[in-house]
């Protein structure tokens, strides 16, 4: 019998072809995503110093309900806000192996209406 591979370890696979394809620079950093079972992150990255330059959470933020859309919106705006206050006006998105929808798409979407350009 053939064992099926687990979600997270397809997730995993994803996030590394995405990661071939792009890193990213001072210039333009890689806005990366994180999900948890209880909470959403989300970083603005430097990969060529391997600084955090911009970071926030659900967690961070003190949200009552912390894994639905409206944290996810409410994280991308906080993370674009700090960037922007870093000096950062454009990034690379790094959805991290996650589909683009529900909760990604909103923290995504939420980003670019503060402000952020990708």
């Amino acid at each position: 019998m053939i064992k099926k591979p687990s979600r997270t370890s397809v997730r995993m696979k994803k996030h590394l072809k995405i990661r071939n394809k792009f890193s990213g620079t001072a210039a333009k950093p890689r806005l990366a995503v994180y999900r948890s079972n209880k909470h959403i992150y989300a970083q603005v990255i430097d990969d060529v110093k391997g600084h955090t330059l911009a970071a926030s959470s659900s967690k961070l933020l003190g949200l009552e309900k912390t894994n639905d859309v409206a944290a996810a919106t409410a994280v991308g705006e906080a993370v674009a806000k700090k960037a922007i206050e870093a000096g950062i006006e454009t990034v690379v998105f790094d959805r991290g192996g996650y589909v683009y929808h529900g909760k990604v798409q909103a923290l995504a979407d939420a980003a670019r209406e503060a402000g952020l350009k990708f």
